[in-house]
């Protein structure tokens, strides 16, 4: 199990250098807090996370691996050799867990207030409109 939780960590710290943050408990913590809609965690556990001492629970690993942009199952396990189907890529990929959100929460709304909404969104659009 600990060679479980060393190997997440190092996979944790380098997506969060791919993605462009330096791999410390302060920044995970502070960009996991602002991104995360549970309750919030404590410095100790993203220091957990990354000094290979814990691993988070899975809407945890889910918010990580969305805000790094790496799939969820490679950050939990590894990158794998195999490869089972193509993956095919979604409208999804690419967005931002707070872009993404957003949608969700439009698609949450009923069909009078969405057509509110794209109307809006239409009329922001229209270059002529100032």
């Amino acid at each position: 199990m600990r060679e479980e939780r060393e190997a997440f960590s190092k996979r944790l710290a380098d997506a969060m250098r791919d993605a462009g943050y330096e791999p410390r408990p302060s920044v995970l913590f502070k960009l996991f807090n602002s991104r995360y809609r549970g309750k919030s965690v404590s410095f100790q556990t993203a220091s957990r996370w990354l000094n290979g001492r814990s691993i988070p629970e899975q809407d945890k690993l889910r918010v990580l691996a969305r805000e790094f942009g790496v799939e969820l199952h490679a950050l939990m396990f590894g990158a794998s050799n195999e490869r089972v189907a193509e993956s095919h890529p979604t409208w999804r990929d690419g967005l931002k867990l707070q872009d993404i959100e957003t949608l969700d929460a439009y698609l949450a709304l009923p069909a009078s207030r969405r057509k509110l909404v794209r109307e809006l969104i239409a009329q922001l659009a229209n270059p002529s409109v100032r």
